[in-house]
């Protein structure tokens, strides 16, 4: 059967079974929506940019289909971004997981959505070009082959600059009960999401997208003071982040080690060092300015 994603023609159903019931009813071509769709009270809604790519998906969850292949303009994903990496070593295979972090910090080749509806169901991706259809690609799977696993230590690094950085202190901060649940509240309290959460013993820092407090950081600063009268608070305007990523890197030893000294031998001063709990990534803040020096000193530890 072919299913082609244009962009006329809809296909309505609101469940997994609705939409597979719909496509086996025996007709060999279906037509549907790259960028739109309707939402629960039946209004048609304009997907965001790289809205195909969540229609492909669906669109080989509702049919079975033993491959997702997602035709673009490059030839699969890079390890690095090419605007600041001369010549990025391609990805020739990396699992949802990896990809759902490189996208999110800033890898735009798949939307960060379109792992969703064929990672629940074990289908894998391929990348492909377009205009250079016999190369090979990307394979975006659930788990990586064993051949990946031994010649790779990291899938990729991706970072964004947008971020800015609060950073409270106060002495005792560990022994008082809800410090931090009250600082969440506030950014709750003010509409404000955070990405990031790092502490130690009598500090913590929260990471916020910049945009989030144009025109607002003096009264959350306020806010924050009233709440929970720390002894010291800081506010960074602007820092970069950067996510090495690895679905292998806590099984290796050796890698925080070959970051850091990267980092160190390239002169970039880290402002920012997290690790999430299912140290599939480590993150590493730096100031704007050393960003791109940041990102090509790592790639070259890990690639060249």
């Amino acid at each position: 059967d072919c299913i082609h994603i244009g962009s006329h023609g809809l296909v309505e159903a609101r469940t997994w079974a609705e939409l597979g019931a719909r496509f086996a009813t025996g007709a060999q071509r279906y037509v549907m929506p790259g960028f739109y769709g309707r939402d629960a009270a039946g209004g048609v809604r304009t997907f965001s940019r790289g809205g195909s790519d969540v229609s492909g998906a669906i669109a080989a969850r509702a049919a079975g289909a033993k491959l997702y292949e997602n035709w673009t303009d490059v030839s699969g994903l890079l390890m690095a971004d090419p605007r600041i990496v001369d010549n990025p070593r391609p990805m020739a295979e990396v699992t949802y997981a990896e990809i759902r972090e490189l996208s999110y910090m800033g890898a735009s080749v798949l939307h960060d959505e379109a792992m969703a509806p064929v990672r629940e169901a074990g289908i894998p991706i391929v990348i492909r070009n377009t205009n250079a259809p016999d190369d090979p690609g990307t394979r975006i799977v659930a788990q990586l082959s064993p051949e990946i696993i031994q010649s790779t230590q990291i899938a990729g690094i991706a970072g964004k600059t947008s971020f800015a950085m609060i950073t409270i202190g106060k002495n005792l901060m560990n022994r008082e009960v809800g410090f931090v649940y009250r600082l969440l509240g506030v950014l709750e309290h003010n509409g404000i999401p955070f990405e990031h959460c790092p502490s130690s013993i009598d500090s913590v820092s929260v990471i916020v997208e910049a945009r989030w407090l144009e025109g607002r950081i003096e009264e959350l600063l306020d806010e924050i003071r009233r709440t929970l009268e720390p002894d010291e608070l800081d506010y960074v305007p602007a820092i970069a982040l950067i996510a090495i990523v690895g679905e292998e890197m806590a099984r290796t030893p050796g890698i925080a080690s070959k970051i850091f000294a990267a980092l160190a031998a390239a002169g970039v001063n880290v402002r920012l060092i997290n690790q999430g709990a299912s140290e599939l990534n480590i993150i590493v803040g730096v100031a704007p300015d050393d960003y791109p020096a940041a990102v090509r000193a790592v790639d070259e530890a890990f690639v060249k």
